[in-house]
C-alpha cells in the first residue's frame, strides 16, 4: 500500500470515528471542555455555583459556559440546583463523575511512585 492509500485510509478512519465517537471524543471535541472539567475537579466537595462564579473560577468567559452547560449537563457532569435563581449548578453524583475523579486521580499519581 502506498503512502497516498495510508493517507486515505487514515482520513476515512478518522471521519467514521467522528461520525460515531466514543463518549470521550463526543465530550472532548470542544475545544473549551477540557478546561471546564479541570475546573470542575478543582471545587470542593458539594459546591454550588452559577455560571458567573464558574466562568470565574475556570478563568473563560461566562458565554463559554453557558455554550457547554446543556453538554455538561447531558453527560451527567453537572446538574441543576432546583429552586434557584440565577441558576445554580453542582457536580451530579454519578457514575461519570466518579470515574473521572479516579481517572484524575490515578493520572496525578504516574511518575509519583
Amino acid at each position: 500500500m502506498s503512502s497516498i492509500e495510508h493517507a486515505a485510509d487514515r482520513g476515512d478512519k478518522k471521519e467514521l470515528r467522528k461520525e460515531h465517537p466514543s463518549g470521550w471524543l463526543y465530550l472532548t471535541q470542544h475545544d473549551a471542555i477540557p478546561i471546564l472539567v479541570d475546573a470542575l475537579l478543582d471545587l470542593p466537595p458539594n459546591r454550588e455555583f452559577n455560571k458567573t462564579e464558574f466562568a470565574d473560577h475556570a478563568g473563560v468567559t461566562r458565554q463559554t459556559v453557558g455554550n457547554y452547560t446543556d453538554l455538561l449537563i447531558e453527560v451527567e457532569l453537572i446538574e441543576e440546583v432546583p429552586d434557584t435563581s440565577p441558576r445554580r449548578y453542582r457536580l451530579t453524583d454519578s457514575t461519570v463523575v466518579r470515574e473521572l475523579f479516579e481517572l484524575n486521580s490515578a493520572l496525578n499519581s504516574v511518575g509519583r511512585e
